[in-house]
């Protein structure tokens, strides 16, 4: 094993002294810094032992070995017998439990197998999938590529909750991680909610467990992350709050119902509209999410509720995500006002 010299630092100003060492360049960052209960023993590089004897105590001792060096250093290292790939590996990636999904640049596909097996023992994942055109159709599948291992289900925890899904047949959105957080935090005590775009329990799950929602209806069409819902359903312990439906949203029954109703989908929210307007309740409000040019999104959803209710109120507008270039994914609380709730059928 490797010998060092530590410079031996008091606990109770280790802090800001190994920070001003480290950023000098005087620490062997190859080396554990360890400690006991009064010191922390700081690996220093040989040509500065001397220098900094003046200031500290020196000892000697065997160094456990440390990589400091980021994920994309260690993975371009690995891959550096490829010179041709290293202009073009992804820098940045996203963890859905064990599973690291990629977004690949085209160049790279031809060594997809390679890449796929150094990223996930890098990283320490299971499976790796290329991300190759997005989401795309009626259910938003993605479309993924497995480039190493084969097991695509898994479980992403989330504020108290647990996603399980399969990263190959479900897209998972992971910008809309603060809506998600505000579900959990609204005051839904006693209300009847419909969730009509439920895919997975992204929005039912933390409103059935922390918003004290009475009943959950959470409407879902694809039957791939219908299974999905009805799992998660049991495994957050809310079967006794959510009720999953497997339909279109626009065939569900019953007439002004609903406390709450949630739009959680894009780009043709407006088609349903006239669905949620049969099911909210006078005063009932409608959380509806839709893409919008930024310049003009209060206008548009000014037009798609005018044309469907009588009167309302804009309670407030969020910002969600960026979604393309001047056009951003927003979500309105709007209230069914109940003085007149005439609304279109």
């Amino acid at each position: 094993m490797k010998r060092v010299v530590f410079a031996k630092i008091p606990s109770g100003t280790a802090g800001p002294v190994i920070k001003e060492i480290m950023g000098s360049g005087k620490v062997d960052l190859h080396a554990k810094i360890s400690k006991d209960a009064e010191y922390r023993y700081v690996p220093i590089l040989p040509e500065y032992v001397d220098e900094l004897s003046a200031r500290f105590e020196m000892v000697e001792g065997d160094a456990h070995t440390l990589d400091r060096r980021s994920p994309q250093e260690r993975i371009r290292e690995r891959l550096s017998g490829h010179p041709e790939l290293l202009s073009q590996l992804p820098d940045k990636w996203e963890y859905v439990g064990d599973i690291v999904i990629l977004k690949m640049d085209p160049g790279c596909y031809d060594q997809k197998e390679i890449i796929g097996r150094v990223y996930a023992e890098v990283l320490g994942a299971k499976t790796v999938c290329a991300d190759i055109r997005g989401v795309s159709g009626e259910f938003r599948r993605p479309s993924m590529e497995v480039i190493y291992g084969t097991d695509t289900e898994s479980v992403r925890l989330e504020n108290g909750i647990r996603y399980g899904f399969d990263v190959t047949k479900v897209m998972f959105a992971s910008g809309n991680t603060d809506e998600r957080m505000r579900m959990r935090n609204l005051d839904c005590a006693g209300e009847t909610v419909v969730d009509m775009f439920a895919g997975i329990g992204y929005f039912t799950l933390p409103l059935a467990k922390f918003s004290g929602a009475r009943r959950v209806f959470a409407c879902e069409k694809n039957p791939e992350s219908y299974q999905f819902l009805v799992r998660n359903v049991r495994d957050n312990d809310v079967s006794d709050v959510v009720i999953p439906v497997l339909a279109d949203n626009r065939d569900l029954l019953g007439r002004a119902f609903a406390d709450r109703i949630l739009m959680g989908y894009v780009q043709t929210t407006s088609d349903f509209l006239p669905a949620a307007m049969r099911m909210i309740k006078p005063g009932g409000i409608i959380h509806y999410h839709d893409t919008f040019y930024i310049s003009e999104y209060r206008e548009r959803i000014d037009s798609v509720f005018s044309a469907n209710c009588e009167d309302y109120e804009v309670l407030g507008i969020r910002e969600v995500k960026s979604f393309a270039p001047s056009v951003s994914h927003y979500v309105a609380d709007v209230r069914v006002r109940p003085s007149r709730s005439r609304c279109s059928p």
